[in-house]
Formats: structure tokens, C-alpha cells, sequence
């Protein structure tokens, strides 16, 4: 009994260092730093939510800033007995008040600089140390205040900036001077160029705001994402340890608030057209996106991130059967979730996803329809029915790893080169998984390499593939195959004349649905040993050349080095 004592105590224990390496903030100020209200396409951020989208998650943020709050209503209105209850040993405690401490007609609000306010932030730094947490001291944020001559008003604060710096001098405490820092900044911009990051609202371009608004303390969310820009290069020097956990992206999508987008396509959209220069990274929060999106050609070098596969999923359900806007079905072509005509694409740790269902009256429901060149997926989740990924491009070169793809019927379809390396690929109805239409004159179609072949609870009798055009090339190699495919493992899909022209191979299949060739159709193929060594992503997916304005002749590389 004593060694099951000290078993479960020492599981315990693990959890316990392991919850510990997490890096807790919690925010504790007014509405500079809050978390916003979201509703009705409301464009002001505070500096704290936006805080969340410029550090991984290994950084736990937790905002108790509110709008209008003081110091002394921050305690009397019962914030800080939440803090007081949730703040823990370890954890940091940013303190951050001013704008409403001053306001003397407010007696729920005001405490004076040198008196009631350094008063308060002394019971909040008492209480911090005594529970073993760190406080770091925060100057406010400047307000936006330009003269006639448009010259920024330094003193818009007053004395509040020197109280709380001398707070932090009495204690030995870190400070971040964000009230100078923030000024500065306003002050290289000037006045009419610094607006566009406050709450400058025309009338009649926000449902927030119908009769426009004029803010000059109030950031919207080009400005918060600036803030923390000048805020947080000061914060990692007196927190060294979330120097790591910084990330970087061009463009933030989040559902919360905390990126520069509520959608994908917005993102996609900002992003520059035709970049030359480096690739833009997009960052998805988890969250479901309920949106179709298109990619257009202008959009190189775009690289899109998940926050996590399983939780990063973009939806929607168009499908082949539904009326479109002129009265004639929208066909298979029109249903795809995402449409990506760009070169050099990646995308990681997300889900693309036609929910559309099954049936008779849904027919065809692609998940996504690739038309790009030079395209990488890792790590990604694509899930839908009939026709679920079709790579569309004639002569484009397509890479998969990682991935999981499910569907019925003919799945992965179409005429693009494709590498497909440790993916998962479930089965859901007796049928085809795959329907390559590869051009006369390709060497190769599609490639799966060490793919794991799996089915549902309802499947058993599933061909590798099927040619949707007659010169259609498959080649799985080294793969797990389930008892769910069939002996003789191909279909001619009723053309006689395709088994002629098809190339339909394997090596080094295992599993249950593993057979040998005399099971296999006769007009498939058991690559030797030598043939498998050209079945490689460099050689499969290489390139071509193009001619440069120099008129050299130049060969066209991956700009994303995936294999």
C-alpha cells in the first residue's frame, strides 16, 4: 500500500512540474490593455488581447483589464479578488493603471498619484510576493493627443508615470516604460498618420460605430498589435525566459479577437500579390471557419499555420447536386471548400473540410481543389466524401506528409503529380480510393510512400484505384494496406482499353490487404528493387526551367524545402 502511496505521488508530482513549465501572465489594468467586446464587427482592441497571438502556447495569458477601471475600482468592483484567488506561485502579474486613477470628478475612480494610487499598487505587489508571484510595473499607454501645431501632449498623464516609477524603485522591481515608448512612436508617426492605428471610425463603415467615432486613447487592431510590437521586445528583457516562445507572423487569424482577421480569406487578401521577396505566414487560431476560400495566383509564397490540426478547420458544404444562383447544379468542379490556384504554397496543422455529406442528392463534395504548383501539405487533415482532395493541375507538383484524408469514392483524383508520404488514408464506403487522370507523356502520377490504408467499421472491399483518364499512374510503395482492399486490388473502371495504357504498381505492400501479384489484376505491376530507387520526392516532384529576363534559361526550384 506504502508503494502505490508513493507511485501515485510521484505521478502526481510529474503532472504538477509538467503543468508548472507553462508561462503564466495574467494582465491586471483598464481598457488599453482589455480584452474587447467583439460584437457587431467592433474594430478596438486592447494591447493585452492582442498580447496572445505574438506568444506560443506555452504562454498562458490571462486578462483581467477592463474598460474605465482604476486601481480603485479594479479592488472595490471585486477584480482583484479574482486575481488575488488564481494568482499562483511563479507566475507574473502585470499592473498597468493611470487613465482612470486621474479622473477627480469620479469618486469611484480617482486616487490621487502620490497618495491612493501608489497606495493600491502597494497592496497589489504585497500580495503578488507574498504568494511567491512577480510583479512587473507598467507606465500607461499615451494617449493619442496632438496640438493645434501637431505637436504630441506629453503630459497626458501627469504625475502618474513618475508615481508608479518610483513604486517600482521602492520595490526593486521591473518597469516597462510603455507611457515614453508609446510616444515616441506617436511622435515618428505625427498626428494625421498615427490615426489609422486608433479608434477613427468614418461614419458609415462600421456597424459598431454607424455614426462614426473619434478616439484618441483607444487602439484598433492595427494599433494594439503595434503596441505589443514596442511593449513586448522590453517585456522578454525582463522575462528572459519568453524570449523562446516569441512567434512572428504577417497576419494573426483568430475568432477571439486577438489576430488582425476573423477569417481566412481576409488574410488571404491582405497578403501581398506576387512577392518575390520572402513567404508570408498566415497563423490560424483554432476555431472552426465556416467560409469558402479561394486562393488566387497572385498570392506566392503563402504559408499558412494551424494552431492544431484537429482544431484548425476550415468548413463548408457545397456539393455537386445544390442549386446554384443561375438554377443549374453547381457540378464537381464549383464544390471545393478551398479553391488554391498559387505556386509555392504550404500549408501546416490545419483542416480543410466539405461537411456537405453523402447521398444521391449530394453526389460529388471536394474538400479542395489544387491548381497550384509547387504545393505542400504537412500535418494536415482533409475530410469529406466523394472526391475529396482533386488536384487539378496538368503538369503541377504536389507534396503531402503527414496528412490524413478520408472519403468514399475516388478521393484523391485528378492530374497533378502528387508525393503522399506517412499519410493516413481512411476508407468509408466499398469503392475507389484513388482516380488519377495523368496526362500522355507523365512520368508519374501519384506516389504514396509508407501510407497507412485504413477503413471504417462498415468497409470491405475497396480498390487502390481506378483511371478517371486512361494514361492514369499509381504507385503505392511500402505500405500498410487493410484487410478492406481487395485481392486484385485495381479497377479498369469498364475500359477495356485503359489496361493497355494505365501503370498501376506496388512494392513492399504489408497488411491484411497485401496480396501477391497472381491475386493483383494482370495488367498491374510489382516494381523491382531498381525501379523503386527513381521513386523519390526530388525526382518525382522535380522542376522545370523558365526563362529569366535575361534570357538564361533557369531551373525552377521549391521555394518551400519540404523534402
Amino acid at each position: 500500500m506504502k508503494k502505490i502511496t508513493l507511485l501515485i505521488s510521484a505521478i502526481l508530482l510529474c503532472f504538477s512540474m509538467m503543468a508548472q513549465e507553462k508561462i503564466v501572465l495574467r494582465l491586471m489594468g483598464d481598457s488599453t490593455m482589455a480584452d474587447k467586446d467583439l460584437s457587431y464587427e467592433n474594430p478596438e482592441r486592447g494591447w493585452g488581447q492582442r498580447l496572445k497571438s505574438h506568444l506560443d502556447t506555452n504562454v498562458v495569458i490571462a486578462n483581467y483589464a477592463q474598460n474605465g477601471r482604476s486601481t480603485k475600482s479594479f479592488q472595490t468592483l471585486g477584480i482583484w479578488d479574482r486575481v488575488k484567488k488564481d494568482l499562483k506561485a511563479g507566475e507574473y502579474l502585470f499592473i498597468q493603471f493611470g487613465h482612470n486613477d486621474s479622473k477627480e470628478s469620479d469618486t469611484t475612480r480617482y486616487a490621487a498619484p502620490f497618495g491612493a494610487y501608489q497606495e493600491n499598487l502597494r497592496i497589489f505587489i504585497d500580495h503578488a510576493l507574498s504568494v511567491g508571484a512577480k510583479p512587473v510595473l507598467f507606465t500607461p499607454v499615451s494617449r493619442r493627443w496632438f496640438d493645434d501645431e501637431g505637436n504630441l501632449k506629453r503630459g497626458c498623464h501627469g504625475d502618474y508615470p513618475a508615481a508608479v516609477t518610483q513604486i517600482a524603485q521602492e520595490y526593486g522591481l521591473p518597469l516597462i516604460d510603455a507611457n515614453t515608448i508609446t510616444q515616441e512612436w506617436l511622435i515618428s508617426l505625427g498626428d494625421e498618420p498615427s490615426r489609422r492605428y486608433y479608434m477613427w471610425v468614418e461614419k458609415g463603415t462600421n456597424p459598431k460605430h454607424p455614426d462614426g467615432k473619434v478616439d484618441n486613447t483607444h487602439t484598433n487592431v492595427a494599433g494594439a498589435r503595434q503596441i505589443v510590437n514596442l511593449l513586448l521586445p522590453e517585456i522578454v528583457k525582463v522575462i528572459p525566459e519568453l524570449a523562446s516562445h516569441v512567434v512572428d507572423y504577417d497576419f494573426v487569424v483568430a475568432k477571439d479577437g486577438s489576430g488582425d482577421f476573423f477569417t481566412v480569406q481576409e488574410a488571404v487578401n491582405a497578403a501581398p500579390d506576387y512577392c518575390k521577396q520572402d513567404e508570408t505566414t498566415i497563423y490560424i487560431k483554432d476555431g472552426v471557419y465556416e467560409e469558402k476560400v479561394t486562393i488566387p495566383t497572385s498570392k506566392q509564397r503563402l504559408h499558412l499555420i494551424g494552431q492544431s490540426a484537429e482544431n484548425t478547420v476550415i468548413t463548408w458544404s457545397d456539393y455537386a447536386k445544390k442549386i446554384g444562383p443561375t438554377g443549374y447544379e453547381l457540378g464537381t468542379s464549383a464544390t471545393s471548400t478551398v479553391f488554391l490556384y498559387a505556386d509555392d504554397f504550404l500549408a501546416e496543422n490545419l483542416t480543410i473540410e466539405n461537411a456537405s455529406g453523402e447521398g444521391k442528392t449530394i453526389g460529388q463534395a471536394c474538400a479542395i481543389t489544387v491548381d497550384g504548383d509547387r504545393v505542400a501539405f504537412i500535418n494536415c487533415r482533409f475530410v469529406a466524401n466523394q472526391d475529396t482532395i482533386y488536384t487539378y493541375g496538368k503538369g503541377k507538383k504536389q507534396y503531402y506528409r503527414g496528412c490524413w484524408i478520408e472519403g468514399t469514392t475516388d478521393f484523391i483524383f485528378g492530374a497533378s503529380t502528387c508525393w503522399f508520404e506517412d499519410c493516413t488514408i481512411l476508407c468509408k464506403r466499398n469503392s475507389y480510393i484513388t482516380a488519377a487522370s495523368t496526362p500522355e507523356g507523365e512520368e508519374f502520377g501519384y506516389v504514396f510512400k509508407n501510407c497507412r490504408v485504413i477503413a471504417d467499421e462498415k468497409t470491405d472491399k475497396v480498390y487502390l484505384g481506378r483511371p478517371w483518364r486512361p494514361f492514369a499512374k499509381t504507385v503505392f510503395i511500402d505500405c500498410e494496406l487493410g484487410g478492406h482492399i481487395r485481392k486484385e486490388g485495381w479497377h479498369n473502371w469498364d475500359k477495356k482499353y485503359a489496361e493497355k495504357t494505365t501503370f498501376y504498381a506496388e512494392y513492399g505492400s504489408k497488411g491484411p490487404g497485401a496480396a501477391p501479384a497472381k491475386d493483383r489484376v494482370k495488367w498491374s505491376h510489382v516494381l523491382k528493387a531498381r525501379d523503386v530507387q527513381k521513386y523519390t520526392p526530388e525526382n518525382v516532384l522535380k522542376t522545370g526551367s523558365e526563362i529569366d529576363k535575361h534570357g538564361v534559361d533557369v531551373k525552377v526550384e521549391w521555394y518551400f524545402k519540404v523534402f
